[in-house]
């Protein structure tokens, strides 16, 4: 259960804005166009229908102690990357299960333990599209932080 007690009608609200990230990401894939009103997506569409060949809409979670929600990826290769940037891939509505690919930062995040540095996001001007993959409860997420898709660069071709 997310950070509020919900029932099945009022639903999470990050499950509900992840899954209509991943519905305006479809609606520019199938025709480059779509209807989408809220501030996290009115970027990624332009008015004249023309996506400019933004395909992603990048955000960050919280957890509920207000901590960023980070993964690891290329673990075992010397390309090894931390990242708090995701970009939704597949969201399973019924049980608020979403698959996340990571974006690469184009500079390093500072940890302290566990944490991120809230101050390295700042340096972070380019997020690169990778095929490194995780699972997640959405549910286990309070905060969902839209980003400015023109972040988002080419996937990464290197990875496999």
């Amino acid at each position: 259960m997310g950070c509020r007690k919900h029932d099945e009608e009022s639903g999470s609200c990050v499950c509900d804005a992840v899954t209509a990230i991943k519905k305006a990401q479809d609606e520019v894939d199938n025709n480059g166009r779509g209807d989408c009103r809220n501030n996290c997506f009115n970027s990624l569409l332009s008015p004249n229908g023309n996506n400019n060949g933004l395909d992603t809409v990048p955000f960050i979670l919280q957890t509920k102690k207000g901590e960023y929600f980070y993964s690891v990826g290329a673990i075992g290769r010397n390309d090894c990357f931390q990242t708090i940037f995701f970009r939704v891939e597949s969201v399973d509505e019924d049980n608020c299960c979403a698959t996340l690919s990571m974006l690469r930062p184009d500079s390093d995040l500072d940890f302290d333990k566990c944490c991120v540095d809230p101050t390295s996001i700042c340096d972070v001007d380019e997020l690169e599209r990778t095929r490194y993959c995780i699972e997640v409860d959405l549910d286990c997420f309070c905060t969902i932080q839209c980003l400015d898709p023109d972040l988002v660069g080419d996937i990464d071709h290197h990875c496999k």
